[in-house]
């Protein structure tokens, strides 16, 4: 969990990893109603022009909240999320998401953050850039 006082600009809040498949996906479609064909099947996501089947985008923004809800903890809260998916989570890839501080200010007795966030593949291509801002209590 993130301690206010000891946060800095340029701080990394850590990472949070999945390999993805079916496995994944099929949990997340049970979830959301989104048993989509090119989510599922390979020869779906081949027509659709990828090698495989691929994740959901937002999936991928789970992934980021994840990364924030662990950074955070119990008594910190999600302002803001948003991301802008750029690339897909092809079957087999591992996702990582990650968060780098970018400012810090004082509101109302909170400690607010706000931070890029992104996911990227093993190979470190950005699959979903963004932001956040979380309010942490002093």
């Amino acid at each position: 969990m993130a301690e206010p006082a000891s946060i800095k600009v340029g701080d990394s809040v850590g990472t949070f990893e999945r390999t993805t498949g079916l496995d994944n996906w099929n949990r997340y479609a049970a979830v959301n109603d989104e048993f989509v064909p090119i989510h599922m099947d390979d020869e779906a996501g081949r027509e659709a022009g990828y090698p495989t089947a691929f994740g959901m985008g937002n999936l991928q923004w789970a992934y980021l909240h994840d990364l924030l809800r662990a950074w955070v903890g119990d008594d910190g809260r999600i302002l803001s999320l948003s991301c802008q998916f750029r690339a897909p989570n092809t079957k087999g890839q591992t996702v990582t998401a990650h968060g780098t501080v970018t400012a810090i200010s004082e509101v109302e007795g909170e400690t607010v953050v706000e931070l890029d966030v992104w996911t990227e593949d093993q190979d470190g291509a950005k699959l979903a850039p963004g932001q956040a801002v979380v309010a942490l209590p002093r």
